[in-house]
């Protein structure tokens, strides 16, 4: 990481901004131990998805390092997050902002599923907002792609966000967890407060039960089933707080997102084209607005840099992309490289967005080999 240089920590310290020693530009940087192999596994698969992924509101993987142990993933920074905007504004965002945060959130999530992978952690802390107002979703540490007949963890998404399948153990989900989680990050950015702020999963069903009455006969029966609950009932609320008395606002369109049936919840593309965005032609007009954004973003972090023939190289390798095949697992626990690019393999990445989805732009990854240098410090 020689040619980085650290500027401070971000969050809870397991991100650190740094700065391109060459050309200036500014990064934010995750860093993982490798304590296992179950951390390698999830770290090469978050990488392999975001190589999958390129869209104007998914935050952009630049480089992947390993030293020894620990992984270094080099993204865009991008200079906030709504979780940021929530704790300035506690009585919530201004409903014209919401609207295009959600429209530009279901972008972001819509263009995950079209490729077949589910995020599972859509929450405020994961969208990340740049000055202009594009909106990146983060952090793929969860995601996954969908396959046919295969079982899956319901130990994912924090748990305000979960949706009941996964409270309840369903391990047969699908992308209907992220519309859920999509649908209370909607409430708490125009409330300010959690749709669901459950203590423990029971409690949490407990909220939901009051908010949308009983689970689905399915979804009981894998309650029942559960050994994580045994010798516990279903909570039986006294009273009920439909989700339409806590906010007019939400009525219809927020209905369409948290429904109990995962099979009743719209999709992403479906919302997009919801009246909420359409009525007044909302959806196209922002369309052009976030392409003008998107470019002004682009031209303000390519500001300053400096122009040498290596990083034109190295920009000319991003272009051509990498494969999957190029991620190779060391020979050993210590070694110095992991990650090794051979751009005579290189083969662009060619995703397909889904309907009212068009992608703007079109980075590409560089995954860069660490040989020496070890001495400096980067987190």
């Amino acid at each position: 990481m020689y040619k980085y240089e650290t500027l401070g920590c971000l969050g809870s310290g397991s991100y650190g901004t740094c700065r391109h020693r060459d050309t200036g530009r500014t990064v934010a940087v995750k860093k993982l131990l490798e304590e296992d192999e179950g951390v390698r596994k999830i770290v090469q698969r978050e990488v392999k998805l975001l190589k999958q992924l390129r869209h104007e509101n998914l935050v952009n993987l630049l480089e992947v390092w390993k030293r020894r142990r620990r992984w270094y993933l080099v993204f865009e920074f991008v200079e906030r997050t709504v979780l940021d905007e929530l704790e300035q504004f506690q009585s919530g965002l201004d409903p014209h902002r919401v609207r295009k945060y959600l429209f530009q959130i279901l972008r972001a999530v819509g263009f995950c599923h079209q490729n077949n992978i589910i995020h599972r952690d859509v929450k405020p802390e994961n969208v990340l907002v740049s000055q202009l107002g594009v909106v990146k979703l983060c952090d793929f540490g969860f995601a996954r792609p969908l396959a046919p007949g295969e079982l899956y963890t319901d130990y994912v998404a924090t748990r305000w966000y979960r949706a009941p399948e996964l409270l309840v153990g369903d391990a047969t989900y699908g992308k209907a967890v992220d519309v859920w989680a999509v649908g209370c990050l909607f409430f708490e950015m125009l409330s300010g407060s959690p749709l669901f702020p459950g203590d423990s999963d029971l409690d949490q069903l407990h909220l939901l039960i009051s908010c949308f009455g009983q689970l689905t006969p399915g979804h009981r029966e894998l309650f029942y089933r559960n050994p994580v609950f045994m010798g516990a009932s279903l909570p039986e609320p006294a009273q009920r707080s439909p989700l339409e008395n806590r906010s007019h606002t939400l009525t219809g369109f927020t209905l369409d997102l948290a429904q109990m049936d995962p099979d009743r919840r719209s999709q992403c593309a479906d919302l997009l084209l919801h009246p909420f965005f359409t009525t007044d032609s909302f959806h196209q007009r922002f369309q052009q607005e976030l392409v003008s954004k998107t470019h002004k973003d682009l031209k303000e972090n390519s500001r300053g840099t400096k122009s040498s023939r290596r990083e034109k190289e190295k920009l000319d390798i991003m272009r051509a992309g990498v494969q999957d095949s190029n991620l190779r697992p060391s020979d050993g626990e210590d070694s110095d490289i992991t990650a090794k690019l051979r751009p005579e393999d290189a083969e662009p990445i060619r995703c397909h967005p889904a309907a009212g989805i068009p992608p703007i732009s079109n980075e590409l990854l560089s995954v860069i080999n660490l040989r020496s240098h070890s001495h400096h410090a980067l987190l």
